[in-house]
């Protein structure tokens, strides 16, 4: 019995490949061979940096947070603690997000925050 060399199970498999592929430049999106090796480092990074987002994420609204203190004599880590011991439980994606909308209320927390220092 001859060898089916064109079957459809093949071409489907290296269609969807290049299709995944659409886009990349040049030989990437075009041959199957280097579009396959990009397809899969393509898929290792998406799998790395959906990690890798919510790591840069809390740094930046730590960054925020940080750069909003600074008009309130405060530094990060005393607020952080100030709110664990008032008691209030807030994100830090929350309280970047009142620092730059809302300066008035991060006031209040903030105020609240040095109280329960003391």
């Amino acid at each position: 019995m001859p060898r089916a060399v064109d079957g459809t199970r093949r071409k489907d498999r290296r269609k969807n490949i290049l299709k995944q592929a659409k886009g990349y430049w040049g030989r990437r999106s075009k041959l199957f061979r280097t579009a396959k090796d990009a397809v899969a480092k393509a898929d290792l990074y998406a799998y790395r940096d959906r990690r890798t987002k919510k790591r840069e994420f809390r740094a930046l609204w730590i960054s925020r947070i940080s750069a909003a203190l600074t008009d309130h004599d405060i530094n990060y880590s005393r607020f952080m603690h100030g709110l664990d011991k008032a008691g209030i439980e807030i994100n830090r994606k929350a309280l970047s997000n009142m620092a730059i909308e809302d300066p008035a209320a991060f006031t209040s927390i903030v105020n609240t925050a040095k109280n329960a220092l003391k």
